[in-house]
């Protein structure tokens, strides 16, 4: 089992699992391997140390007589090295966006390409209120505002529902 630090164009940080180097590459290439925070499939791995277990641990020598570690190698632009407690709040703020991403897509109805049609239809009293999302274009987002329905837009990552990414929210 291979466990990947990955990230996203975005800088979302998040770990995958896979059975192999092959299997990484493969879901990759397929794209396969989405961001859980932005649903990017544009993934790239990050440096990582390897866990190589070899068995018995050897005593621990005292850290006042452990050398100093080497200096670690550069990181590309792209990938800057972040403090443990800053990727700790990271990983923490993208744990939140996901429970609340998961949390709107529950108790919501995805009504896809017909958003704009679905919530001039409540809007109108033809159809029963309720909360719906789904996709539809900026000039028609626009449109609703003026007629003076409500929409959010929201960028759902695709496995916030299981169903399909992002949306605007009635």
């Amino acid at each position: 089992m291979k466990v990947l630090d990955l990230h996203c164009p975005a800088g979302h940080v998040f770990e995958g699992w896979f059975a192999s180097e092959d299997d990484f590459q493969n879901q990759l290439q397929r794209q396969l391997v989405q961001c859980p925070v932005c649903g990017d499939s544009d993934v790239t791995k990050r440096l990582s140390a390897p866990r190589i277990n070899l068995g018995a641990q050897p005593p621990k020598t005292p850290r006042a007589l452990q050398p100093a570690p080497a200096a670690a190698p550069a990181l590309a632009a792209t990938s800057p090295e972040i403090s443990a407690e800053a990727r700790a709040h990271l990983q923490s703020m993208q744990a939140a966006w996901m429970q609340w991403s998961r949390k709107v897509a529950q108790s919501s109805e995805d009504v896809g390409k017909k958003f704009a049609e679905e919530a001039r239809r409540i809007h109108y009293g033809e159809t029963e209120e309720r909360a719906i999302r789904g996709q539809t274009s900026a000039q028609e987002a626009m449109e609703l505002l003026e007629e003076g329905i409500g929409v959010l837009p929201l960028a759902l990552p695709e496995s916030a529902s299981g169903e399909g990414g992002s949306g605007s929210l009635q």
